[in-house]
């Protein structure tokens, strides 16, 4: 009998009593369920985690007091910089079960703040999407190329935490990684380390998996090409999924569809089998690609794009701010977070790959700032390196 998931397994959320809309939207088991009642119980329970955090927390109680009922789901906008410049939790510390932040060594940091149910209602997310694609394959071994930081001792990276967390769908025969600790409190991008693991792979039965940022995937195609290496064809069954973007990296970024096809042509890896995805440490609902690559909102969120201006909620085609909003997070109050990013949101129907709920294409970072996430930070190591 193939085991079940641990991460598919149920989590109880803090206080039933309060929150059992919350509950019951973070148990629906198909991500993409759209429809009157889906929409109905998402908004119960964003009036749940509201009063949840106006109760918890000042800071977001001052916020709520002066949003009007105008604000759908009467969400106070909290801008994710936020979180890079305060502490802001709706739980006590000793009830923090994980603390992760979203940058390098060096730069601004968001400091984010986990207890047990946001971060497990999180990966059961994951685990819900990562099931629907067929992609949790506890009786088939993989090799793992993780394109982002190898484990170091006080290393507490969101992208770092969720890389090795996705190693747990699929048992790992051997792991690599692109950024190989040096020892002395940093990481090297170790492109020569990436082509070889890559050659061994391709010498094995087991499906290869690479996780993690685009870029390094991209250097390392670069690499073998300019080593004159012949393609190669990893086995059957191989996957890559993407995330982290390309920030810091706006000079050297190449198309969606140039990677996906220099994917395919240097190792052999089709492009249904190729997933980007969107997240962040500020709001951990994970955003993947469909079989057309278009990235779905899951039933646990609703996104939107707002006026680079004003703030308003835009119409689908407009390129504004990427708001997001989701209740299932009890311990900070980023439950209506706006990002960064510009983004274009479009209905369900203008994919055609089946899902019904809406998506977005991210244009890039808005503005010029010295915020740095994972991916700045990162690419520092790639300098001189391409």
């Amino acid at each position: 009998m193939t085991p079940v998931n641990p991460h598919l397994a149920p989590v109880a959320v803090p206080d039933p009593a309060l929150l059992p809309r919350v509950q019951e939207l973070c148990d629906l088991t198909d991500p993409y369920a759209v429809g009157p009642a889906e929409d109905a119980l998402f908004a119960a329970a964003m009036a749940e985690i509201n009063a949840w955090h106006t109760e918890r927390s000042p800071f977001f109680r001052s916020l709520y007091e002066a949003t009007g009922p105008g604000e759908k789901y009467r969400a106070p906008l909290v801008h994710a910089n936020l979180f890079k410049r305060h502490e802001i939790l709706s739980i006590e510390r000793e009830d923090v079960h994980l603390h992760l932040t979203s940058s390098g060594t060096t730069g601004q940091k968001s400091q984010m703040f986990f207890d047990r149910w946001t971060i497990r209602s999180a990966q059961r997310m994951v685990a819900r999407i990562f099931d629907r694609n067929g992609w949790i394959t506890p009786a088939q071994e993989v090799n793992y190329l993780l394109s982002s930081y190898e484990p170091a001792r006080d290393l507490n990276l969101g992208t770092s935490f969720t890389d090795n967390y996705l190693c747990d769908f699929a048992p790992a025969r051997e792991v690599a990684y692109a950024l190989r600790n040096t020892g002395k409190g940093g990481h090297e991008f170790d492109p020569f380390g990436c082509i070889s693991a890559l050659q061994r792979f391709e010498r094995d039965d087991a499906p290869v998996r690479i996780l993690g940022f685009p870029a390094f995937l991209w250097f390392t195609l670069e690499r073998m090409r300019a080593l004159g290496m012949p393609a190669l064809s990893l086995p059957e069954d191989s996957l890559v999924v993407l995330g982290g973007g390309w920030k810091g990296n706006a000079d050297r970024r190449i198309g969606k569809d140039e990677l996906y096809g220099r994917i395919h042509e240097q190792l052999g890896i089709p492009a249904e089998r190729i997933r980007d995805t969107f997240g962040s440490v500020e709001h951990c609902v994970p955003y993947v690609e469909c079989d057309r690559h278009s990235l779905h909102a899951p039933v646990w969120s609703r996104i939107a794009a707002r006026s680079t201006r004003t703030l308003e909620p835009l119409p689908y085609g407009e390129a504004g701010y990427l708001h997001l909003v989701s209740p299932y997070i009890t311990s900070v109050p980023a439950q209506s977070v706006v990002m960064g990013d510009l983004a274009t949101v479009r209905p369900g129907s203008a994919c055609g790959c089946g899902l019904e709920t809406d998506w977005f294409t991210v244009h890039g970072r808005a503005g010029v700032s010295r915020n740095r996430s994972c991916a700045v930070a990162a690419a520092e190591l790639m300098k001189g390196m391409s």
